[in-house]
């Protein structure tokens, strides 16, 4: 069965009901989004991908996510593109304050922590995280980000 974004969206929500749950993950999952861009920007690239700047694993990795989210809503995808271009950003800014290796350290730090932080929210609402019954949540997490934001300003997805 194919759901749609708002199908998605509801059942990610039925278990992010409890307030501190919901606010850890409004800080937490955008922070792993970062992290999990930065880890795979660190991988190094053949020559033939190192000779376009910004062409690396994240990239490519990022053309599947972004495809997920065509698929389910344009608007959220320009949003989750914005969001992607800002972590870009970040991750070259770290990487040429810190080199590679800081990059993958704070990369690192930052997935371990936080994910910390989502497994506390989730034993304070007492669900498990949705990824357990579906490993898309994973990508419908950050879409549940921006969907917040959408709803907030007034904003169709």
């Amino acid at each position: 069965m194919s759901r749609n974004i708002s199908n998605w969206l509801a059942e990610y929500g039925t278990s992010h009901q409890n307030p501190t749950n919901k606010l850890i993950h409004w800080f937490a999952v955008p922070g792993i989004y970062w992290s999990i861009v930065a880890l795979l920007w660190t991988i190094p690239t053949p020559t033939f991908m190192a000779e376009l700047a910004w062409l690396n694993w994240s990239t490519l990795a990022l053309l599947i996510v972004v495809g997920f989210y065509a698929r389910l809503s344009i608007p959220l995808t320009v949003g989750m593109v914005a969001i992607t271009v800002l972590c870009y950003l970040i991750a070259y800014g770290i990487e040429s304050a810190m080199g590679t290796m800081g990059l993958l350290i704070t990369a690192v730090v930052v997935f371990v922590v936080l994910w910390i932080f989502q497994f506390v929210g989730h034993n304070i609402e007492g669900k498990r995280p949705s990824f357990f019954k579906d490993i898309q949540f994973l990508m419908i997490g950050p879409a549940w980000v921006m969907a917040f934001l959408f709803r907030k300003f007034g904003l169709k997805y």
